[in-house]
């Protein structure tokens, strides 16, 4: 395992301690290199905010040893913004252009937690719209098995592609975002999350897709208000795209009562994933036999800035599609 980025030795969010400097000598020990007796490699490095060389060294690295889990993680999301070049020109063209494969993971903390613009949004509509002819995977993880299971596949693979990942803020820390040892050691990676508080799927009537972060927002907010149905169905998408058209479609046909079909998000309409997800999902109804039907949009209006940079109109706007969501169990 190769991994740079800005504090990734430590973690921004204080959700990991890779690196552990002793006071007084500052010798550094690194407890994940130990793994094995050392036998297996694992290098973390705090890079320079150039995003731009770094990541471009980065890619370097995962072409010339595709042996590696390569990771670069920004210190947030929005910082790969300063690598934009890179990412246009060499990982989401690269195999397309040269027949060249890299299986670079990026890892871009990403999440509306009420602060400003520059520290909110990863651009995910950005890498979105860049995806076709399967050449990355780009995803938004709701557990920790999740992700293990995802970097996992990125080296247990005969072949490699992009792993672009929106690692939601204040998920990295969570109390509900956990996971059991058995479902790190024997489980695998889910592209859907079915609704946990409901045992089928047979009598829903409202369908509400989402990923990351707001998942828990409205989670949460139907546990505060005791409210219960097996009319409503909270579903995450963990893997946004390659889309998993035909698993979506399953669940879709599972329910004959279908009224609606919902896509709940935080950022603004014009951002984040619904402009691509809204044609997917109705691709997905179509073959569900609901092709009369369109996706309902819930979130946050068209912005030309990703926040509002004011945590009273954030939280203000939060609560709105919250409601949104809970005025479906009504």
């Amino acid at each position: 395992v190769r991994f740079s980025g800005q504090d990734v030795e430590r973690g921004t969010f204080s959700h990991r301690h890779a690196v552990i400097t002793l006071e007084d000598s500052k010798e550094e020990y690194v407890p994940l290199a130990m793994l094995d007796n050392g036998a297996a490699k694992f290098e973390i490095y705090n890079s320079h905010l150039s995003e731009y060389g770094v990541l471009g060294f980065e890619y370097g690295n995962s072409i010339s040893d595709p042996t590696f889990l390569t990771l670069w993680e920004a210190q947030f999301g929005d910082f790969v913004n300063g690598a934009q070049i890179i990412i246009d020109q060499f990982i989401t063209a690269g195999e397309s252009k040269w027949l060249q494969m890299t299986g670079l993971v990026l890892l871009l903390p990403h999440g509306y937690e009420g602060q400003g613009p520059e520290h909110s949004s990863a651009r995910l509509e950005r890498f979105l719209q860049s995806c076709a002819q399967y050449n990355m995977q780009v995803a938004n993880f709701t557990s920790p098995a999740q992700l293990f299971h995802a970097l996992r596949r990125q080296v247990k693979r005969d072949f490699r592609k992009p792993l672009i990942v929106m690692s939601p803020k204040s998920l990295l820390r969570h109390p509900k975002v956990v996971c059991s040892l058995e479902e790190l050691s024997q489980g695998s990676f889910q592209e859907v999350l079915m609704d946990p508080k409901l045992e089928s799927t047979k009598n829903v009537e409202n369908f509400v897709f989402c990923s990351g972060k707001v998942y828990f927002d409205a989670d949460d907010a139907r546990d505060k208000n005791k409210l219960s149905s097996d009319k409503t169905a909270l579903i995450r998408i963990e893997q946004l795209y390659p889309f998993p058209e035909k698993k979506i479609a399953e669940i879709l046909s599972s329910s004959k009562k279908i009224k609606q079909v919902m896509w709940m998000q935080e950022e603004p309409k014009n951002m984040g994933a619904y402009t691509t997800m809204a044609p997917y999902l109705e691709e997905a109804m179509v073959q569900a036999g609901l092709g009369s039907m369109r996706v309902i949009y819930n979130g946050r209006d068209m912005r030309a800035s990703p926040a509002t940079g004011s945590p009273y109109k954030h939280q203000k706007e939060q609560q709105a599609l919250v409601d949104t969501f809970l005025s479906l169990y009504k």
